[in-house]
């Protein structure tokens, strides 16, 4: 059986901390989707680590990690990034069906980004470019690095075929020998790690050992239920924890959603609780909202009980972990988004389009001190109803607090 890690905002809820507190726990622990464009950050002893790539268990030498094949990689992102940790032999793996990031991907990326009226705000990784052409089967999966010559004529042909683009955007794309140039460079490198991870996954299944999946990215920016276009290109929910991994939903035990206290978003799209003023600043700077990938400042607001009831629902969450209280301390007043407005109609739940609603707030007295407290009874009386008061509104249990970025600084409810 295996638990499911999901984010339940715009991205950036803390997934990272949260799978590497319960990493120690498991067997197996999966990224299923996205790319390098994403970012999880993980304090331990003081020391920070930004992962991309590579999942979450990394931290844990028993742990054996897993990039599933519904992930895209970028092979000198992916290696730079193994280069961080020693001993990866047998305890990191890369799905044979998971697919390359091309050069020509990122180059595509940046020239559509700024072509369009209302751009999306893309980390121009070439994570959509990537997945577009996975899904017109004409991609390139990782697993042909073990036959090269196949490879070759494969890239030879694919550059015949997206030539019209160079005059379509005014780019020059690289050519034939730049292309298999970067798939030597790294190839080697990375062909020891690759394997057939739904096969392994199985067994371990079968064998009873415990598996954690991560997502990237979070849910209102799944391609289907996100606030679309401005959305990411791969399924950021619990239906994508299957896909990109091979295991079915009967396998799914337990699922966990993250969200921050506040709320944040990255690139362009609607967010309704956006703070424009002084408590988005102040959120931004306490919280450290700035991109773990780009460095981008994040869009800072109030808890959107709607959106987060809503995601919650598309997941199945089990339950909630709420992150950064700590960021919240100081505020006299605290504001949650418990309905929209647009014109005169009242809205009480999440709309395909999001465009110019106005949120609808429950105010709440603000508190002193959350940081670094471990304990659920010694939170402020301020903070606990607005803990207790978030779970009625999301209709989801709360079982972790997070007081701070080390571990330890964790209520385990």
């Amino acid at each position: 059986m295996a638990d499911l890690v999901v984010g339940i905002q715009w991205g950036d809820e803390g997934k990272g901390k949260i799978v590497d507190m319960l990493a120690k726990n498991y067997d197996y622990v999966v990224r299923y989707q996205g790319g390098h464009n994403a970012g999880h950050t993980i304090v331990v002893n003081g020391k920070k680590y930004a992962l991309h790539l590579m999942p979450s268990g990394v931290l844990y030498e028993k742990c054996k990690n897993i990039i599933g094949n519904g992930v895209v990689i970028a092979l000198d992102a992916l290696y730079d990034e193994m280069k961080q940790f020693p001993n990866l032999d047998n305890r990191f793996f890369i799905s044979d069906k998971a697919h390359i990031i091309m050069p020509y991907h990122q180059i595509i990326d940046r020239a559509r980004e700024k072509s369009l009226k209302d751009a999306i705000g893309t980390t121009c990784k070439g994570i959509g470019p990537s997945y577009g052409d996975k899904i017109a089967r004409s991609g390139f999966r990782i697993g042909e690095l073990k036959e090269m010559k196949i490879l070759e004529e494969k890239v030879r042909f694919h550059l015949d075929q997206i030539a019209y683009i160079q005059d379509l955007y005014a780019i020059k794309l690289p050519s034939y020998e730049e292309i298999m140039k970067y798939i030597q460079e790294y190839a080697s490198k990375i062909l020891p790690f690759i394997t057939d991870t739904t096969q392994m996954l199985w067994d371990a299944g079968d064998a009873k050992k415990k598996i954690l999946l991560e997502g990237a990215q979070g849910s209102m920016l799944d391609i289907d239920h996100g606030t679309y276009p401005f959305v990411t290109s791969s399924t950021t929910t619990a239906s994508g924890a299957c896909s990109g991994s091979g295991l079915n939903p009967k396998e799914l035990q337990k699922i966990i959603g993250i969200s921050k206290a506040y709320c944040t978003r990255v690139g362009n799209g609607p967010f309704p609780t956006e703070d424009f003023g002084k408590v988005g600043e102040f959120l931004r700077q306490k919280g450290c909202e700035f991109g773990t990938t780009t460095g981008r400042p994040r869009r800072c607001g109030w808890f959107d009980a709607l959106s987060v009831k809503y995601a919650c629902r598309i997941n199945g969450c089990d339950s909630l972990s709420l992150m950064k209280l700590d960021v919240l301390d100081g505020l006299d007043e605290i504001k949650v988004c418990v309905g929209y407005r647009r014109g005169n109609e009242i809205i009480e739940y999440v709309p395909s389009n999001m465009k110019d609603l106005e949120p609808i707030y429950k105010s709440y007295k603000g508190w002193n001190k959350t940081a670094g407290i471990r304990n659920f009874d010694e939170l402020p009386k301020e903070a606990k109803d607005y803990i207790l008061d978030l779970q009625k509104l999301t209709d989801t249990k709360i079982s972790i607090i997070s007081t701070g970025p080390e571990r330890e600084d964790t209520i385990i409810l």
